[in-house]
């Protein structure tokens, strides 16, 4: 399975965007997404069992769940996504898909806090084989004026994972021990990436341009220097450096919130938060693909404005979850919080790409998940964990509700910068297409 096959043109240049192979790709790698999403998160459910087993402090379990992962994860990213621009997405893909399959796989077989610390450093570097390669294949096979939509669907793989596989996960974990989880979590996805590599094609490049580019691969730090000029671009990794310490820090602390403040066990913890993310995310993000995808035909700045309005809406939406005393209460404020939360993800990657020449496109996203991962996966969950810690003693167990508010200043914090960026989107865009 070489990684170093060149472009195939065998997706060939029909403008049919929503062809047959178009439609199974897109599913395909939403699905390879979702168990991204699936085999990153595991680890927050299991959070509360693996500290009692193995005696650890909050602080070490923060450092775990974020940064261990993150390190490969993000500054692997870039280089795998330079070469993402060059060789076959496809093959790079199924790799990845196969290698951070089997490290989930091994967690299940772990001694101690370090052998999870090491199975998770490992995880990342096939974790980052895949968002920006995806992204970028997607960008081949439909057109500019589909992409927000194709990757709001393609966004719905968090849903897809937070629906199906984590309630079943939780059921697992309650029933065999956290342990049976990773091990149910990796095998399929072995198995899924060879089907992937045999049945899913390479596309060629610039397929789903109305006019074709005649843009060569350059040296990577050429390629960071044209992104670095863009304005636009600079208050997108803003805003999704913020957007990633909410969604990290929530989906590595949110279990164990449930289970000190509301008393939820396992299986209570992943059935609540599982569907109720799953459906209301995945509202969120298809409403806000469609709404993004009409609105941008009449205005191109509603490709931001909308997913910069979700995210300062999410900000109370998290407080409600938190701060709420009865159940109705902080089920409607994590119902909302979910709704609102991943609007901007595929709207954002979009925009990403537009300012992005063509050979550039992998590492445009690339760079986002860097920022979103090392700053927002890396030290949100961290600095959940370590405020926990500090206001344990005086506040007991209900501490953490008050670490997580982190996360809804964030989620504000992304959205003013999304809206700034509207300001520069449009010019930025015009140089990527004159370059």
């Amino acid at each position: 399975m070489s990684i170093s096959a060149p472009d195939s043109s065998l997706a060939g240049t029909e403008r049919t965007d929503w062809s047959p192979h178009a439609v199974y790709t897109l599913g395909f790698l939403t699905l390879i997404s979702s168990f991204n999403y699936l085999d990153r998160a595991i680890l927050g459910l299991a959070l509360p069992l693996i500290k009692a087993e193995m005696q650890v402090s909050d602080t070490v379990l923060g450092l775990v769940s974020g940064l261990s992962f993150v390190l490969f994860y993000s500054l692997l990213g870039v280089p795998i996504a330079w070469l993402a621009d060059r060789r076959s997405r496809r093959n790079i893909i199924a790799i990845g898909f196969a290698f951070w399959s089997a490290m989930t796989l091994a967690t299940g077989y772990v001694a101690n806090i370090w052998q999870i610390a090491a199975t998770r450093f490992l995880m990342g570097i096939g974790e980052a084989c895949g968002v920006a390669p995806s992204n970028s294949m997607l960008s081949d096979i439909f057109r500019k004026a589909r992409r927000p939509l194709v990757l709001a669907l393609f966004g719905t793989a968090f849903s897809l994972s937070s629906l199906l596989f984590f309630p079943l996960l939780g059921w697992i974990g309650q029933a065999h021990g956290w342990r049976a989880m990773f091990i149910a979590a990796g095998a399929p996805g072995v198995v899924l990436a060879g089907v992937f590599f045999f049945t899913v094609r390479e596309p060629a490049r610039g397929a789903s341009e109305e006019r074709r580019q005649q843009s060569k691969a350059g040296p990577l730090p050429a390629t960071l220097r044209f992104l670095a000029g863009s304005r636009a671009y600079l208050l997108l990794l803003v805003g999704v450096s913020f957007m990633g310490a909410n969604v990290y820090a929530d989906s590595a602390w949110g279990p164990t919130f449930l289970t000190l403040v509301h008393h939820l066990k396992l299986r209570e913890v992943a059935s609540t938060i599982g569907p109720i993310r799953g459906v209301f995310g995945g509202l969120g993000i298809l409403l806000g693909g469609i709404l993004t995808d009409r609105l941008g035909r009449r205005d191109e700045r509603w490709r931001l404005r909308l997913p910069a309005i979700a995210c300062l809406l999410a900000g109370p939406s998290e407080a409600l979850y938190l701060l709420g005393q009865g159940t109705p209460a902080w089920t409607t404020g994590l119902a909302l919080a979910s709704f609102f939360t991943l609007v901007h993800q595929g709207p954002v990657y979009a925009a990403a790409m537009s300012v992005a020449k063509l050979r550039m496109r992998a590492v445009s996203v690339a760079v986002l998940l860097l920022c979103a991962s090392l700053l927002g996966q890396g030290l949100g969950p961290l600095l959940v964990g370590a405020l926990n810690d500090m206001l344990r003693p005086s506040l007991g167990d209900l501490g953490i509700r008050y670490s997580l508010l982190v996360s809804a200043l964030c989620s504000i914090a992304g959205g003013l910068a999304f809206l700034t960026a509207i300001r520069y989107i449009e010019r930025d865009m015009k140089r990527a297409a004159e370059a």
